[in-house]
């Protein structure tokens, strides 16, 4: 049995498998790395920074890779997304935000248009703006998200477009980090999956030992969806919009006391704070965005052998699962 679906046609992959653009930890080599595995790999353009991601295309070197981007942030710098096709990206994942006006260039460029939804009218936005691919992401999710779970919302918005739009490929985002989770995906309704949590605990990851090591020790209790991160760095997200990330010593301090961390002295100090123990590898003073999957995470690999891994997992249980039916 192999896992052949509507997305590994469309897309020309061995796998239903595509890596999460995480920002700035998913760079060029690991985006190289997944497609290298048979999956698709994606930049994270996070936030946007033009020598950044002009440095982790050419990391990618000639291998087939996408991008992707916080839409409410790509909307001060609508440039970086021409920057992004230039580098012909195969596809553009668009999270956070309208997608219609930068569906056109997207469209005429040949690239994929995803979007990352977290709800069903987002979903119908983007089917309306056009997606050739949505992503139903669960609030297990690590970094931003909403708050529906991914074992229900995507059945719910694959039930939507089957009827909307079926020609529509459909992702499970949140939680899934083993081929139990692709299985289950694909029983749900969905084309194929996006991991982030656990391809940022790969080799090819932009993510520093002492933060992979704290993932590796917590589990899904560790986490909490926070605001605190935002606030100290000044990201004015939706909201509607938390981050996930590990309950370590900085969001303890400051979870629940968000009003006090925004004062301006303070915000001041605790941002060197938490940018000095960034730097410094200091896992409990600086923010580490991760999902609920880290409790299915205990260890670093490379980002080929957890694609193949988490491939080869789900056929073995869905063939046992035909079986036994």
């Amino acid at each position: 049995m192999t896992l052949h679906t509507r997305l590994t046609e469309r897309l020309g992959i061995e796998y239903p498998i595509i890596s999460a653009p995480m920002a700035f930890v998913a760079g060029g080599r690991l985006a190289a790395a997944v497609t290298a595995a048979g999956g698709l790999g994606l930049i994270g353009g996070g936030y946007g920074d033009k020598e950044w991601l002009d440095r982790e295309f050419a990391a990618a070197g000639n291998v087939r890779v996408g991008c992707g981007f916080i839409t409410w942030s790509l909307a001060l710098q609508p440039k970086l997304l021409d920057q992004s096709l230039a580098h012909s990206s195969a596809a553009v994942m668009l999270s956070f935000g309208a997608a219609a006006p930068f569906a056109p260039a997207i469209k005429v460029s040949g690239a994929r248009l995803i979007c990352q939804v977290q709800t069903l009218a987002h979903a119908r936005e983007a089917v309306a703006a056009g997606a050739d691919i949505v992503v139903a992401q669960g609030g297990e999710a690590g970094g931003h998200g909403g708050s529906r779970a991914t074992f229900t919302l995507v059945p719910e918005v694959a039930d939507y477009l089957t009827k909307a739009a079926p020609d529509t490929l459909l992702l499970a985002a949140g939680g899934v980090a083993d081929g139990r989770g692709l299985a289950a995906a694909l029983m749900l309704g969905a084309d194929g999956v996006l991991i982030g949590s656990r391809l940022m605990m790969s080799a090819e990851a932009n993510f520093g030992p002492a933060l992979q090591a704290a993932v590796a020790n917590a589990n899904g209790d560790d986490t909490v969806k926070t605001t605190v991160l935002d606030i100290v760095r000044g990201k004015d997200w939706p909201k509607t919009i938390t981050g996930r990330a590990l309950r370590n010593r900085f969001v303890e301090d400051w979870h629940g006391r968000e009003i006090d961390l925004s004062a301006p002295d303070t915000g001041a100090r605790e941002l060197e704070r938490y940018m000095r123990a960034r730097e410094e590898g200091d896992a409990a003073n600086t923010g580490i965005f991760a999902g609920e999957a880290a409790g299915l995470i205990n260890d670093v690999r490379s980002a080929a052998d957890i694609v193949r891994d988490i491939a080869l997992e789900a056929e073995r249980l869905l063939a046992r699962g035909a079986k036994s039916g």
